[in-house]
């Protein structure tokens, strides 16, 4: 089974889980693991991991539009030294810092490929689901798409300053905090914004008309020469930790008003179908 199999089969012996976050008497709280293979490029600083690792937590609990409180990391590697490890928790530290959280410590151990496991709480009374969609309510999207696509490019080219620079993005704890009161369904785009939007519709039972163009980074045009290449980084590479979300439409002109950061319309709930410029959008996307 991939990671969504895995994760539908589990579905029925744990009820509570399902959104980005699970909710426990005003508390939500989330957990993540990621791979120096899978998850960290050659060229990846050892403060970008810490950042890049528990800011992944930090954007689950920025999708349930939770205040962050704090975050505890495991750090996993085939030898400590000083140097790598201070720079992670500085990184772990500082993008906590940005969102108004703690990083409180965690755990060490030894295994044979660098590893991090990433514990993140918040508090919320009014805890943002994947499962409040409505037909006519209207799809929107925090910041930019396709950082971190850019970034694997850039890391693979050898300008690794400017890739640890896109990788490192600050969770969208603000943005959630605001959109709790206004928006009827929301998660993050770690697996990127076709298969998030596939998800909530499967959540929401509703469909999706979505319409280009798309809010893609600036940063794209440096490694993607065709419309298709930008599509591709923008809509299905995924990581890039923006909120997915959907607002009545009376509602979004103060929501984007509201809102600390760009938040663009890219189309409108329907009965059914997850469309793109009105052919059907491929539930493709980051897998684990």
């Amino acid at each position: 089974m991939d990671e969504r199999a895995a994760l539908a089969m589990l579905g029925d012996r744990v009820p509570s889980a399902g959104d980005d976050c699970a909710v426990v008497d005003g508390q939500v709280v989330t957990t993540d693991m990621l791979h120096e293979t899978t998850d960290f490029p050659d060229g990846t600083s050892r403060y970008t991991a810490g950042w890049r690792a528990v800011g992944a937590s930090l954007s689950d609990v920025a999708a349930m539009g939770a205040e962050a409180t704090a975050a505890v990391a495991v750090y996993a590697a085939p030898a400590f030294e000083k140097e790598a490890l201070t720079a992670f928790v500085d990184g772990a530290s500082e993008v906590c810092k940005q969102v108004g959280a703690a990083y409180v410590g965690g755990d060490l151990d030894g295994h044979e490929e660098f590893t991090v496991a990433t514990t993140a709480f918040g508090r919320t009374d009014r805890p943002v689901l994947r499962s409040g969609a409505q037909a006519g309510d209207t799809v929107c999207v925090t910041g930019t798409l396709g950082r971190s696509g850019v970034a694997l490019e850039l890391f693979a080219a050898g300008d690794t300053e400017r890739a640890n620079d896109l990788f490192r993005f600050e969770p969208r704890i603000a943005a959630g905090r605001e959109l709790a009161g206004t928006a009827t369904a929301m998660m993050d785009s770690s697996d990127g914004l076709a298969r998030s939007l596939h998800q909530l519709a499967e959540a929401s039972n509703c469909g999706m008309a979505i319409q280009t163009p798309l809010p893609i980074d600036e940063s794209v045009n440096d490694v993607a020469s065709s419309e298709r290449e930008r599509l591709e980084l923008g809509a299905f590479f995924g990581e890039d930790f923006e909120l997915v979300c959907t607002i009545p439409e009376p509602a979004v002109g103060q929501a984007r008003s509201a809102t600390p950061c760009p938040l663009t319309p890219i189309g409108t709930v329907t009965d059914d179908g997850v469309t793109l410029d009105g052919e059907p959008l491929p539930d493709r996307g980051y897998s684990h």
